[in-house]
């Protein structure tokens, strides 16, 4: 059984529709890939999986159960961990604050983040405003992470940041990979880095799955019809 499973959904914001037909599943333990160029729904998606957005038509359901009904705190609540674009940490709390303000209890405490991103150990008390970009980044994954959710969804969580901090996550996401199980859904542009994580994804063209298959399967034709500037 599919730990999430989308079918046919549509939603809107207003009277303007912006999914019209999206279809995708996530096993336990799957890294899943979510493509597609800017606007095609990829962030609507990720707020219809977590309930920040109401979908029209379609099925949401998670371990089985329809979640449609739910509002986002129950979702988050049911193993729903978000990384959201843009970061959104908490300016005014420290960095230890802002990885307890929302942690449940299970495996991913403080030592299990810190271990995973050093520098947040190192900058345990210091304010979140006074991050580098790329550390608001690890820290907004730390604060995902310590929900200790089954499903893990980054939405863009390397674009902007200096090549050396975007290898540093890429290699955090492979290891919560191939340590933790758990299964993630990835929104990213950068197919070299997405083949060395994901097992299989899934292209959006203007709210419409329209490919799904290992990213080994991707072909210069795929890629330039669904992919290219």
């Amino acid at each position: 059984m599919s730990l999430l499973d989308l079918s046919g959904v549509s939603a809107f914001y207003g009277p303007s529709q912006a999914l019209f037909d999206v279809s995708l599943t996530v096993q336990p333990g799957e890294v899943v890939a979510l493509m597609g160029r800017n606007g095609m729904g990829k962030s609507t998606t990720v707020k219809v999986i977590c309930r920040l957005l109401k979908h029209r038509d379609g099925t949401v359901a998670f371990d089985g159960r329809d979640i449609g009904r739910l509002p986002a705190f129950r979702a988050a609540r049911a193993g729903i961990g978000l990384v959201p674009e843009g970061r959104r940490c908490f300016a005014t709390l420290s960095v230890f604050e802002n990885l307890i303000a929302a942690a449940r209890p299970g495996p991913w405490d403080f030592a299990a983040v810190s271990d995973l991103f050093p520098r947040l150990g190192e900058r345990r008390d210091q304010g979140a405003a006074s991050l580098s970009g790329g550390e608001q980044q690890m820290l907004a994954i730390g604060r995902a992470l310590m929900t200790n959710p089954r499903l893990l969804i980054l939405d863009e969580a390397t674009e902007g940041l200096a090549p050396v901090v975007r290898q540093e996550i890429w290699a955090a996401i492979g290891r919560l990979k191939a340590e933790s199980g758990m299964a993630i859904l990835v929104i990213d542009k950068s197919i070299r880095e997405l083949a060395a994580v994901a097992d299989r994804a899934v292209i959006l063209e203007k709210g419409v799955s329209v490919w799904t298959g290992p990213l080994a399967a991707l072909t210069p034709d795929v890629t330039d019809r669904y992919l290219g500037v």
